[in-house]
Formats: C-alpha cells, sequence, structure tokens
C-alpha cells in the first residue's frame, strides 16, 4: 500500500482505465482523468469514483497537480505529456510504445534523470503467473544456453474489413502499428528474459488500403502484421510474428530452446482466468508437459480493462511505487523502453528499406 497522500492523475481513458484499478488496488488516490471526450471522461469517472475530469492535459496538470501520472495517450503525445509531469514534479508511468522513435524515448529518459523522478514503461504482460515463472526458469539456469526464441501475438481486433479505423492506422499518431501495438510485448520479453537484440530484419503489410485513421485523408501507413527475425548478443536467434488481423484468435506466445531444455508459454484469452497464461517445459529428452503454477488471482471478468487492471498492471504498479517509495530503479523502465523502442526504430528500417538493420545502443 502506498503512503496516504499519494495522487495519480491518467491521461487517456482507453487501455489508461486499466490504470484507474490498478492504482487504485495499491491504495492511491486517483484524482483525476483526462481525456478529449468530457462527456466519456464523467462517465468512467464516476464509475471509478474521480473527482475531477478534463479535456486538455495541460489543465490537468496544473489544476489537479497529482504526484503520478499515468500517460495512455497515442504515442505522439508520450513525449510532451511526459515532459511536463517531470518539469511539475511528478514521477510517470508510460504506456508502450515509449515514444514515436529511439531520440524522443531518449529525451524522456533525460528528463527523468533532470528532474529526478522515477519512469516507468507500461509493460505490464510480464506480470502473468506464467511469465513470471518463465523468466525466473531461464534465470536460474534451466535452459542452458539458448539456441533459438520464437514468440507471437495475433489479434483479431481489425481482421474484419468494416472494423472501425482508429489514430492507430496512423503512424504520425502511433509511430508503428502493430508491432508498437503488440510486437513492442514481444520485444520486452525478449529482452528481459534472454537479453539484447544485435540486429533484425523485418517484413510487414497493411491488411486493408482503404481504412485511414478518422480525420486522415490518404491510405493507412501503419502496419497490420509483421514478421521479424532477429539476432541477440547471446547468439541465439529470434522470430517473431504480430498481427492485429487475424480472424479467430487473441493469443500470445513465447517459446525457447536451450542446450539443457525447453519452454513453451501462451495467453489464450478465451480460457478461464487467462490472466495466468498457461505454461509447459522439458528437459533433456523429455517432451513439453505442463507446469504447475501458483493460482492466478480470482476477479470478475465482467469487464475486460478491470481484468487486466487488476490482474496484469496491479503488480507493475506496485514496483513503481517501490521504485518511488525507496529511490531505487524501476523496473520496466523508461531505459527498457528505450532499448525497445530502438528495435521498433530498427525493424521499421528494415521493413521500408529490406535487408538486416543493427539495433542501436
Amino acid at each position: 500500500m502506498t503512503a496516504p497522500g499519494f495522487t495519480v492523475g491518467v491521461v487517456g481513458l482507453g487501455y489508461g482505465r486499466a490504470h484507474i484499478s490498478a492504482f487504485q488496488a495499491n491504495g492511491c488516490q486517483v484524482v483525476a482523468l483526462c481525456q478529449r471526450n468530457l462527456a466519456t471522461a464523467k462517465a468512467v469517472a464516476d464509475t471509478y469514483g474521480v473527482p475531477h475530469v478534463f479535456e486538455r492535459w495541460e489543465d490537468m496538470l496544473a489544476t489537479a497537480k497529482p504526484e503520478i501520472v499515468a500517460i495512455a495517450a497515442p504515442p505522439n503525445l508520450h513525449l510532451p505529456i511526459a515532459q511536463a509531469a517531470f518539469a511539475g514534479g511528478a514521477h510517470v508511468l508510460c504506456e508502450k510504445p515509449l515514444a514515436l522513435t529511439r531520440a524522443e524515448a531518449k529525451a524522456m529518459v533525460e528528463a527523468a534523470a533532470r528532474a529526478g523522478r522515477i519512469g516507468m514503461t507500461g509493460f505490464n504482460w510480464r506480470f502473468s503467473v506464467a511469465m513470471q515463472r518463465l523468466h525466473a526458469m531461464v534465470e536460474e539456469g534451466a535452459l542452458g544456453r539458448i539456441f533459438h526464441v520464437g514468440g507471437r501475438w495475433l489479434g483479431a481486433r481489425w481482421a474484419d474489413e468494416t472494423s472501425a479505423p482508429t489514430w492507430r492506422m496512423d503512424r504520425a499518431q502511433a509511430g508503428t502499428g502493430s508491432m508498437g501495438d503488440m510486437g513492442v510485448h514481444l520485444v520486452d520479453f525478449v529482452r528481459w528474459t534472454f537479453g539484447e537484440f544485435t540486429r533484425v530484419s523485418a517484413r510487414a503489410g497493411i491488411a486493408y488500403r482503404d481504412r485511414s485513421a478518422p480525420g486522415v485523408n490518404r491510405p493507412p501507413d501503419a502496419e497490420d502484421f509483421c514478421t521479424v527475425m532477429g539476432d541477440l548478443a547471446s547468439g541465439a536467434q529470434v522470430t517473431l510474428t504480430v498481427s492485429r488481423v487475424a480472424h479467430g484468435v487473441n493469443e500470445n506466445t513465447l517459446e525457447a530452446y536451450g542446450s539443457r531444455g525447453a519452454v513453451s508459454y501462451r495467453m489464450l484469452r478465451e480460457h478461464p482466468r487467462w490472466w495466468s497464461g498457461e505454461l509447459r517445459a522439458a528437459g533433456p529428452g523429455a517432451m513439453l508437459q505442463p507446469m504447475p503454477l501458483d493460482p492466478a488471482p480470482a476477479i470478475s471478468d465482467r469487464d475486460p480493462m478491470d481484468v487486466i487492471g487488476k490482474a496484469l498492471v496491479a503488480p507493475l504498479v506496485t514496483r513503481f511505487l517501490e521504485a518511488i517509495r525507496t529511490g531505487r530503479p524501476a523496473s520496466p523502465s523508461f531505459e527498457d523502453g528505450l532499448r525497445a523502442q530502438a528495435v521498433l526504430d530498427a525493424v521499421g528500417e528494415s521493413v521500408a528499406h529490406g535487408g538486416w538493420v543493427d539495433v542501436a545502443h
């Protein structure tokens, strides 16, 4: 639980709704919400008992003066909001991708350092029971030397051609498409558990060329699906597949094979208590077998954002608050967001020009 008086302002109420329940579950006072549609903001505020709503994030920072700012707005707004929040003395939890480019992400890291404040990147999918166990197994050396890693993040949100477009179809607002929205979590899984990317090669595509972002009078330019090959500093090879136009599926997976064994993770959204995830593992000469896991928390699944907030964002917020109280580095940090952004930039360059592209560090 956080100390009395810790106040939070949330900018963006799409995924930001998960942040509200996560901070409240950690004993924080969510005092302000910001959304361009004020009627939506008021409705969400009434649901969660938040006293103040704003249309402009500048007004929220100046009037509510929250001690913590959670940024869940489109990526083109992450840098200015974070810089203003840090300048006002707030700590910042920012959704991924951290920024539009590596240069912007670096500016955010530097702004946090100048202000002496904590910046955390919203890589909340690290915190499923299964993913935590996978990470621990690799840390303990259960797989030995890693040979190759594979991951998939597939969803059907925009698989239907008639699905309403959003700002996510526009690079000027989103920075990237499916890679920044979904694939960046795979990048984080790999970096966190297996080490840094050194180079990537990628191909991507757009499903429906007439589905432009609202108010944008040109074809969409943010990828709907992408395939990435990568090399890690350890010598391991990586393959990633990402799609937001995959009919019939909503899942993410990660598997790794090494000199001493293998591990396979899967999170399938339609399963009961899906937020726990599933894990299988194998030692030398054995086949993959289900791994026993600690029980996942029981959470009402009536509101998907509440489930994500309480089951997966709340543990991240717990670590964020610990970093604020102790002054120790946050994890996942803004630096993690910056390094993941460097991979996204390299993927984008490879898609645009072809071939292998070195990842900047």
